[in-house]
């Protein structure tokens, strides 16, 4: 599995930005039950998943430009930057995006989406993922990649690499995110989020912290 998880992380991650109503599903269905159709909520979707496709596109270029440089400061940079960031979420957890307002086109909600993920730092998550993955090709798992090197050590993470794990991880997302939203709109409805409401920030900025944390010790 040392060539797989990584990839199971990436895809972990674009799971939970799914699951996330502040991440764009909750969104898609209000403006389906403000028009009363649910192809409404389809046509939010895309956009909102490419909004976050750019917003991680561009944090996975940085990172990638950063390990191409070969600075061997880049791993304790890294995990504090995470570290520092989950703080600020803790701190301002209700500083996202309000500019929005309920009559939106695709190009309005792909804005949206970008600052939200940007805000939520959804492409900085992937610094420690990108940091251990194996290394040559393009990095997809095989069981025979036991000892192949990490990125971390080959200091080169290819484009169809990054491409790789941007598509995986916004594919993740848009597949989680558009199950929930149809099912919300179709049949929970949106009396669910007064008596089941879970605090996805505050889970979120302490997993940054937490992977900031693994990021210095492993």
């Amino acid at each position: 599995m040392t060539g797989a998880w990584p990839w199971l992380a990436v895809a972990f991650l674009g799971a939970y930005h799914g699951i996330d109503p502040s991440m764009g599903w909750l969104f898609a269905v209000a403006l389906g039950l403000q028009e009363r159709r649910r192809g409404k909520v389809f046509e939010a979707l895309l956009p909102i998943a490419a909004g976050h496709l750019v917003s991680v596109g561009l944090a996975v270029a940085l990172i990638a430009g950063a390990m191409a440089s070969g600075l061997w400061i880049l791993r304790p940079l890294g995990a504090t930057a995470l570290i520092a960031f989950g703080l600020f979420r803790l701190w301002r957890p209700q500083a996202h995006p309000r500019w929005v307002a309920m009559r939106v086109n695709a190009r309005d909600l792909a804005v949206w989406s970008f600052l939200m993920a940007s805000a939520h730092g959804a492409g900085l998550m992937l610094f420690p993922i990108l940091m251990d993955m194996p290394a040559g090709a393009a990095g997809m798992p095989a069981m025979h990649h036991h000892h192949m090197p990490t990125i971390a050590a080959h200091g080169h993470l290819g484009l169809i690499q990054a491409i790789a794990v941007v598509l995986v991880h916004t594919g993740a997302m848009l597949l989680v995110m558009g199950s929930v939203a149809i099912a919300v709109y179709q049949w929970i409805g949106l009396q669910i989020l007064r008596s089941a409401w879970i605090n996805l920030d505050t889970i979120w900025a302490v997993a940054l912290i937490a992977a900031g944390l693994l990021s210095l010790i492993i």
